[in-house]
């Protein structure tokens, strides 16, 4: 995804752990081991509506600010990898990708699930990301002299 902002405000906003939740709708994300910075920090997210939901515990496993954060899932729920990548885009601005590799559980079930699951998450995601990036470009253009 296109950032028109620098890559330090992009990576900035992404990692403010306790503020995804602006921009992901039904998280609350806080950080717990090394308040969320590099490798060994952990971070736990919360996604759902009031009590039913379910939490998403981490660990930062590479850490190379303002580029790249990678993260083992080590939830009940949520296992896996994930990470995020923000570079310096061509003509200016950042690119943002943001990639997961889960391992959901329930076998060849929830493998099923998943496929049924997966463009409602990407959907989500991607509006999640447009909404991050709208508010570092407006955050960016009010800063600018």
């Amino acid at each position: 995804m296109h950032v028109a902002a620098p890559v330090e405000p992009v990576w900035t906003a992404t990692t403010d752990w306790e503020r995804q939740g602006e921009w992901m709708p039904g998280t609350r994300v806080r950080s717990t081991a090394q308040d969320g910075r590099g490798v060994g920090g952990g971070i736990e997210a919360w996604t759902g509506i009031g009590p039913l939901g379910f939490l998403d515990t981490m660990v930062i496993t590479a850490w190379d600010p303002p580029h790249r954060c990678v993260v083992r899932h080590t939830g009940r729920l949520v296992r896996g990898g994930g990470s995020f990548e923000v570079a310096a885009a061509p003509g200016g601005g950042s690119t943002l990708t943001w990639t997961e590799e889960l391992d959901l559980p329930g076998g060849a079930l929830g493998r099923l699930g998943w496929r049924v699951i997966r463009p409602v998450a990407r959907g989500v995601l991607v509006r999640s990301l447009g909404k991050l990036a709208a508010s570092v470009e407006e955050s960016v253009r009010l800063s600018s002299p």
